[in-house]
């Protein structure tokens, strides 16, 4: 636990990435596998994670970041663009239990009971507050991703603020019915980032929880 923690007190969000170093294939399905064991509601995932290692189009996903991110998209090794379902609902849910169905070995019917509580949760939602709601279980998958590559000492850069709806366009998102949530940049930290030599910042413990 305390190589853990020791990782954790390692990684920061990067701001200027080696161009020289690239994350090896096998690092690269390591933290796949880890994403796709990652915590999610129900176990639903809905979202779909698109993995960029293609320089150009690297490239051109940086024209919808902003300021110092357009440096990151373009001089990391690698993006995670994190694509929340929109507006998912029983397409998604028969998805989902036919694959329980069959990884498992046991009858549809013996997991109905599983389809229609998730059925029955979406239904009382709006279109907006599902979307919400995906978006915030890519989040999860992200967390997932960002601590376990500390933990191979490979580095990484969460992101937002940039421009949604031109990151679909680029990944025609709107046509697979997904939308970006959120991106996070993999690779190695240049040595002329100064950020890597800041102390750590967070609230100390008794700020931080309170237990009742």
């Amino acid at each position: 636990m305390t190589n853990y923690i020791d990782s954790l007190n390692w990684r920061y969000a990067v701001k200027k990435y080696d161009t020289t170093k690239k994350v090896s294939a096998e690092d690269l399905e390591f933290l796949k596998e880890a994403v796709r064991l990652s915590v999610s509601s129900v176990g639903l995932q809905p979202y779909k994670i698109f993995v960029v290692e293609t320089q150009a189009v690297k490239e051109q996903l940086a024209e919808a970041a902003g300021g110092n991110n357009k440096n990151i998209f373009a001089d990391a090794s690698h993006l995670f663009i994190f694509a929340n379902e929109v507006n998912v609902g029983a397409a998604h849910v028969d998805t989902y239990v036919n694959n329980i169905s069959a990884q498992r070995g046991v009858a549809k019917e013996a997991v109905s009971g599983l389809s229609d509580y998730i059925n029955g949760f979406l239904a009382g939602l709006t279109d907006e507050q599902k979307n919400v709601w995906t978006a915030k279980q890519a989040y999860i998958a992200l967390s997932t991703l960002i601590n376990t590559a500390a933990i191979l000492k490979i580095d990484a850069t969460p992101m937002e603020g940039f421009d949604a709806a031109k990151i679909n366009e680029i990944l025609i998102l709107e046509e697979k019915g997904l939308n970006a949530a959120v991106i996070a940049a993999i690779g190695y930290r240049h040595d002329e980032d100064a950020v890597q030599h800041a102390k750590k910042v967070r609230k100390p413990n008794n700020e931080l929880f309170i237990t009742l």
